[in-house]
């Protein structure tokens, strides 16, 4: 093998092509080694295998392997670049690894192939060498010898050539982590086999901290994060192939057994990965993720709906508590869906000029006097019926549309208000809904001066409700913040559906609030021996001694309004005393109640045995105006 070995390198210092140089090794291993052919492929970033010498083998054979993606069972030569190291089938026929490609070699009489990897530097594989054999047999030792030259000159060729595949490869790569990259993954999707259900699965994987790490200390240190990230990612998940897609995103082609049979398990083992800190331009940065995950399965039969349902199941993911895995089931692609539509509707109506609001009125439970009243929004489809936040709540979802319906609704109220002051009504405050996104806008105060201030309508009227989730659900600090500088501004803030989250009557303390609304599944069993009527109780007297007005939602019997005046709760709304009405009817309520006449009377105990429910409007909401009493 001297000669040869001379020739090859010979080629290579001259500048031949690696091709040339791979053609004329195949052909004089064969020439060496009578009845033995010899094939070299290459293995490109997105785990695909290319031809670059099959000497004595057709052109028809070469183009039925291009383009065939690594993998466990994927002949020997796919299978000894997955997984880095040396394959041996002394029976093609029979081995499993070779059963959707046996047909190709035994058709030209082969029946054994024994494959090695060429590996680069870093470890990953840059192509494959082959000896076939027309008995079912192993090399034997002479054969074994010049396997072992072969190697070493397939590897000075394609490090020789290392700058041609560079250039090559560059529309492939990603420059900031060296991984493949969204036209390599589209490049893998289009060639992974989805003959098989389960044979392989799609990870997709965002970085939950990357803007934060960015805003806080500047974009080499995000880089830097992304850098650790995709490091860590590839480390754990190989042999399958990572990919950075863009941005903070990451995608896994998945085909190890032992993975797809545990998707929990390897999403655990990414996490585990990025949970030690890293220094990022001297900052200490803990990675976070968050990642949705799909296989291969009869309702996903094909690439793009693998890719889909991955990404259905990552914004699910995100949507119900970042830092987590969900698997895709087929539910997520409705609710996602109906998400979509509820997001495009509302956007829709926004533009039109299809949100109002309604208004609820506040009342003493014991004389029935109105005394504020809480806005609610609701959306006219294009039909003309009218809706109630519960249906559209999910729309909330995305922050564009939760400000700007905040926006909106802070102008409207701000508008009825005005005209109510006008006509001499007494108005002793309206009650908005805002979200998660308005208090970390920064720009909340800026967009209710421009609404109330700007109408000459007093801030110390409006009180601004937030849910228990977004009160403490995250242990935020900017919310907490926030909160403090809207009271200091003459603000009133509301803790709406007391008792349904996270929040606890010490966070009053450090978070404090000057209204709590008692959520209506308490007022609802209000029955004797039932534990909610001790949590009222409770409720009712601690408030009382740190000087916040409780509320109590949802009354719909005289018995209730008794029993909540007796433990010392003097103020209540509920369907009981009206439902929520358009500005009109609210209207000619104040300017009853302006003539003295505005007790809002409850039915006799009883008459609402059963609580009212129109258009969902018992569903609680989460978020910018999405209340739904």
């Amino acid at each position: 093998m001297l000669h040869v070995e001379n020739r090859i390198l010979r080629l290579v210092a001259n500048g031949a092509s690696l091709g040339e140089a791979m053609r004329e090794l195949c052909l004089a291993v064969e020439e060496e080694l009578p009845g033995v052919v010899c094939t070299v492929m290459s293995v490109d970033r997105a785990g695909l295998l290319h031809p670059l010498a099959v000497a004595s083998l057709s052109q028809k054979y070469a183009l039925a392997l291009d383009g065939v993606m690594i993998g466990p069972e994927v002949g020997s030569c796919g299978t000894a670049g997955y997984m880095r190291m040396p394959v041996g089938v002394t029976d093609i026929a029979g081995d499993p690894r070779w059963a959707k490609y046996k047909h190709h070699p035994l058709s030209v009489g082969l029946n054994a192939c024994w494959s090695y990897p060429i590996t680069a530097g870093y470890g990953d594989p840059i192509g494959v060498l082959a000896l076939y054999f027309r008995e079912c047999r192993a090399p034997n030792e002479k054969e074994k010898a010049a396997i072992a030259i072969c190697l070493d000159l397939c590897d000075v060729a394609l490090r020789r050539h290392e700058r041609v595949i560079d250039e090559e490869r560059r529309a492939n790569i990603d420059a900031l982590t060296g991984l493949p990259n969204r036209a390599a993954f589209n490049a893998a999707l289009d060639r992974v086999p989805c003959d098989k259900p389960g044979s392989w699965g799609l990870f997709v994987l965002d970085l939950d901290n990357l803007k934060i790490v960015n805003d806080t200390f500047g974009h080499l240190a995000g880089d830097a994060l992304i850098q650790t990230a995709a490091s860590r990612v590839a480390r754990v998940m190989a042999p399958d192939v990572t990919f950075r897609l863009g941005g903070d995103e990451f995608g896994v082609l998945i085909q190890a057994p032992a993975a797809l049979s545990d998707l929990d398990g390897a999403a655990e083992r990414i996490f585990g990965a990025l949970e030690v800190a890293a220094t990022c331009e001297g900052h200490m940065v803990v990675p976070r993720a968050t990642i949705g995950g799909a296989v291969l399965c009869e309702t996903e039969p094909t690439a793009v709906a693998v890719n889909e349902a991955a990404d259905f199941a990552l914004y699910h993911a995100k949507e119900t508590g970042r830092g987590g895995f969900v698997r895709y089931w087929p539910g997520i692609g409705t609710r996602i869906t109906r998400r979509r539509d509820a997001i495009r509707d509302v956007a829709l109506a926004l533009k039109d000029g299809r949100i109002d609001a309604h208004y609820q009125p506040v009342v003493r439970v014991d004389t029935r006097e109105i005394v504020g009243v809480e806005a609610l929004c609701r959306m006219t489809t294009v039909t003309g019926e009218i809706m109630p936040a519960a249906a559209f709540v999910e729309a909330t979802s995305d922050a564009h549309v939760a400000s700007a319906l905040t926006q909106r609704m802070f102008s409207i109220v701000a508008d009825d208000v005005r005209r109510w002051i006008d006509l001499g009504l007494q108005m002793p405050f309206v009650a908005v809904n805002i979200s998660t996104v308005d208090l970390h806008s920064g720009k909340l105060l800026a967009h209710l001066k421009r609404s109330f201030v700007e109408r000459n309508v007093p801030l110390d009227c409006v009180v601004l409700e937030v849910d228990e989730n977004v009160y403490m659900g995250q242990r935020d600090q900017v919310v907490a913040r926030e909160l403090k500088a809207l009271r200091a501004q003459g603000l009133r803030v509301a803790l709406d559906d007391f008792g349904t989250g996270y929040a606890s009557l010490t966070h009053l303390i450090t978070v404090p609030v000057d209204m709590i609304k008692i959520d209506r599944s308490f007022i609802a069993r209000l029955w004797p021996d039932d534990p909610s009527l001790v949590i009222v109780e409770g409720i009712i007297d601690i408030a009382r001694k740190l000087g916040i007005r409780v509320i109590a939602e949802g009354i719909e019997t005289d018995v209730q309004a008794s029993q909540l005046w007796v433990m010392g709760c003097q103020f209540g709304q509920g369907y009981g005393f009206s439902q929520p009405v358009p500005r009109d009817e609210m209207t000619r309520m104040l300017r009853r109640h302006a003539e003295g006449d505005g007790a809002l009377p409850l039915p006799e105990s009883g008459a609402f045995s059963s609580p009212i429910r129109a258009g969902g409007d018992r569903v609680r909401g989460t978020g910018t105006s999405a209340r739904t009493a």
